[in-house]
């Protein structure tokens, strides 16, 4: 218990309640759509730009939020354009993003261990401009979850339906594809690159296990990556374990509870 006096680890409780929330709220968008693998694309492109940023000695911040916007720009158009399937478009792109990460990666001459801070994630070196970066996402994501939760339910649901209905699904279709871009920016370094991915699935395919209701889904995909995060983070203290890993091996294992007593699946087997 010593170690919560210190402010590193004041900051790393703060930073997983907040990215708990991001990933609950943007993982129920990922999951309702079935655009899973957006969150790889995002995470990647994401992590290349950080790499990018190190690599010519500039703003992480910056060249992250760069390098995930303009693939989330790309994603929506050349799926619509090409007339392919959104996970064809997504792979093609994770696949471009991928390999530029590893080619910066390899192309930084010496000291890594930045580097690697984004790919593994490093929790408890946030510093205050982290925290306020994602104060300001989880306040936008939160908003706008909340003004426009009519529209963007239709549009989870059935893009074309949400069109017929007056709404201009295109728009509000990018505006997500923006703000999971830049929540993955957000969260990079409190879990990293690899691992970001897991946290953002799982806690809403778990709440998927439970309900049918889009609020309550919120609620619960909030609860359990909030109790993903803070449950990693205590666990990995005690144990001396990686903390991202932790995280991650934490909402698989909310998740595996969710999948054996969903109610769903009791109905399903019925």
């Amino acid at each position: 218990m010593e170690i919560i006096k210190y402010a590193f680890f004041q900051k790393a409780i703060i930073a997983c309640l907040l990215s708990g929330i991001i990933c609950g709220i943007i993982g129920v968008w990922i999951i309702v759509m079935r655009i899973s693998f957006i969150g790889v694309a995002l995470s990647h492109a994401s992590f290349a730009g950080a790499l990018f940023a190190i690599l010519i000695n500039k703003s992480t911040h910056f060249f992250s939020i760069l390098f995930s916007l303009i693939t989330s720009s790309v994603l929506g158009p050349f799926s619509e354009k090409t007339q392919l399937h959104p996970e064809t478009s997504t792979g093609i792109m994770f696949s471009l993003t991928l390999g530029l990460a590893f080619l910066f990666l390899g192309l930084i001459p010496e000291g890594k261990s930045q580097a690697l801070n984004y790919m593994w994630g490093s929790i408890l070196t946030v510093e205050n401009l982290d925290i306020y970066f994602l104060l300001i996402l989880t306040f936008l994501i939160s908003i706008l979850t909340i003004l426009f939760f009519k529209e963007i339910k239709a549009l989870l649901f059935n893009k074309e339906l949400a069109k017929a209905f007056g709404i201009h699904s295109t728009i509000f279709y990018y505006l997500l594809f923006y703000l999971i871009g830049l929540s993955i920016c957000g969260i990079l370094k409190t879990v990293g690159g690899l691992l970001l991915y897991a946290l953002i699935v799982n806690p809403a395919s778990a709440s998927y296990q439970i309900t049918y209701n889009l609020k309550k889904m919120y609620f619960l995909s909030v609860l359990f990556a909030i109790l993903s995060t803070i449950t990693g983070l205590i666990f990995s203290t005690i144990f001396n374990t990686p903390t991202s890993a932790t995280m991650v091996i934490t909402s698989s294992f909310i998740f595996c509870l969710c999948f054996l007593f969903s109610p769903k699946r009791k109905i399903r087997n019925e």
